[in-house]
Order: structure tokens, then C-alpha cells, then sequence
């Protein structure tokens, strides 16, 4: 099998257990775990899960990133700001729409990143991030609206949540990235889950919470958990280093359509095709945005 193919194999499965983790999520929220809870053991456990990794492949790294205490007073704004107000904002739009509309208007981050680098850089969006725009922006009012003004077809929270997530997803992206280039994604990222699930705790109420422990429930904790979170992540960065970078992100557009997918399937959610117009646009404005990026590297080499 060529790198090519493996890569493409690794970042599609990653986008897939990415969508079935929000299924997983909505399958505990909706059986009577709340959003704070579950952000609180979801961070800890998986972020466990990512330093244990981490020391296995980097002991001398995971070791000197402990000395460095810069880079510590880094990773605590982003896990404050990036992860736990990231990882909450989904799960309460998941909580108050669904998986797949949560995770379609997510993917609205992209486009709230370009509108952000070209404010900043005080440069005029090319015709084509015009058309991402008006794409995303459109795609959001008809998920939101169903194309009547007058009403919403989303609660106001589940719309706020569901925006709110894409904000948060910026920071998420932007925050670690001087830590990224100098740690690594795997370390980054589990000590900062770690940190966040931890300063959390006296917050969220996870040490009074009821957690059941029936087989369903197990299996949600395991899908939005482990394969949504551990064997996501890993999958992806694997296929990114195969493929690289934009290829990969690309590819991994497939984590909304799954979300869709497990929503109707495991929880019978009900859409209708003025959502899935809406999603196509948000989805076509992100691919739109992923194409011009890969074009410019291309033409890099």
C-alpha cells in the first residue's frame, strides 16, 4: 500500500470516529450526563491516554517541557481558552441541537479565521474566500432559519453554542501553535487536556456526578472517549504525516457527514433537505478554503 493511500486511510477514519464521538456525546447528555461532566472526563481521561503516549515515544521531551516554564504559562491559557471552552461550547451545541448541526456550524472556524487573518493583515479577501464566506454565512442562515426569517429552526442556545464552538475552535487552532512547533502536537495537547480537566473540577460538580456504568453507556464512553479522542487524534496526525498538513485537514471534512450520519442512525435525529443545503454550503466553503491552500503548496514545490 503506498504512503498516499495510507495517509488518506488514516485521516478518513480519524474524520469518522471524530463524527462519532459528538454521537457518543449526545447519546450520554440525552440519558442524563451533563455537557460539564462529560468536558471534565473527557479531558482527563483522554488527556491521560495522550501524555502516557507521549511518554512512551519522548521521555526526555515530555521531561524538559515540565522544565520550561514559559512554555507551561502557554499551555495553561490554552487549555483554559482553547480546550475546555472548546470541548464545553461543542458538547453544550450538541446538547441543544444535535451532533451533526453542532459539528456542521463548527466547521464555520475556517472562515471566522480568514475574516480574522485578513482584518489583521489589512488584506482584501481574494473572490475566492469572498465566495467561502457568503457560502458559510448562507449555509449557517439556512441551518438556523430553514430560510424563514421570522423563525428559528434551532433554539437561540443551540445556535449561540453551535457559533460559540466555532470562536472557540480559533482559539484552539491559534493558541498552541509556537508550543505545537516546539513540543509536538501528542504532548501539547494531552497536557493541556490534563491541566484544563483538572482546573475544572471544582467547577463542573464531576466529583458529585452519578456515572453509570451499564454496558450502553460504556460503549458512548469509549466512542466519544477513546476512539473519538486517543485513536482520532493519533490517526490523524499519522495520516498528516503522510499526506501533510492541508491534504489531510481536507480529507478529514468528512467529520461533519459522519456526525450526520451517526446522529440519524444511532439517535434517529430527523433533518430535513433545507439542513442539508445548508450544510453542503458551510462544507463547500471550508473545501473552498482547503483547495486554495493546497493549490498555493503545490505551486510551492
Amino acid at each position: 500500500m503506498s504512503k498516499t493511500v495510507k495517509g488518506t486511510l488514516y485521516t478518513v477514519v480519524a474524520g469518522i470516529a471524530w463524527g462519532l464521538s459528538g454521537t457518543s456525546g449526545q447519546y450520554l447528555m440525552a440519558h442524563g450526563i451533563s455537557a460539564l461532566v462529560l468536558t471534565n472526563l473527557r479531558l482527563i481521561i483522554a488527556g491521560l491516554a495522550l501524555v502516557i503516549l507521549s511518554y512512551a515515544t519522548s521521555k526526555d521531551r515530555l521531561c524538559a517541557f515540565f522544565k520550561d516554564r514559559k512554555s507551561l504559562l502557554s499551555l495553561l491559557l490554552f487549555a483554559v481558552f482553547g480546550l475546555f471552552l472548546n470541548q464545553f461550547a461543542y458538547l453544550s451545541a450538541i446538547q441543544e441541537t444535535n451532533a451533526g448541526t453542532a459539528t456542521v456550524l463548527q466547521y464555520v472556524c475556517p472562515v471566522g479565521i480568514l475574516v480574522y487573518t485578513c482584518i489583521k493583515d489589512k488584506v482584501a479577501p481574494t473572490l475566492a474566500e469572498i465566495i467561502s464566506i457568503g457560502l458559510a454565512i448562507g449555509g449557517t442562515f439556512l441551518i438556523a432559519t430553514h430560510g424563514k426569517v421570522d423563525q428559528l429552526s434551532v433554539t437561540p442556545a443551540g445556535l449561540f453554542w453551535g457559533l460559540f464552538s466555532a470562536l472557540t475552535y480559533a482559539l484552539y487552532i491559534i493558541l498552541p501553535i509556537a508550543l505545537i512547533k516546539k513540543w509536538g502536537s501528542i504532548l501539547v495537547i494531552g497536557i493541556g487536556m490534563v491541566i484544563s480537566g483538572v482546573v475544572a473540577i471544582p467547577f463542573t460538580g464531576v466529583l458529585q456526578a452519578s456515572i453509570p456504568t451499564s454496558l450502553d453507556f460504556l460503549f458512548a464512553f469509549a466512542g466519544i472517549i477513546i476512539v473519538g479522542t486517543v485513536f482520532a487524534y493519533t490517526a490523524f496526525l499519522k495520516g498528516a504525516s503522510l499526506i501533510g498538513p492541508v491534504k489531510s485537514s481536507l480529507l478529514a471534512s468528512i467529520e461533519p457527514i459522519s456526525a450526520v450520519f451517526f446522529a440519524f442512525l444511532i439517535m434517529k435525529e430527523q433533518f430535513y433537505a433545507i439542513d442539508f443545503v445548508g450544510m453542503a454550503m458551510i462544507l463547500l466553503a471550508v473545501t473552498i478554503i482547503s483547495l486554495k491552500d493546497l493549490l498555493l503548496e503545490i505551486k510551492s514545490k
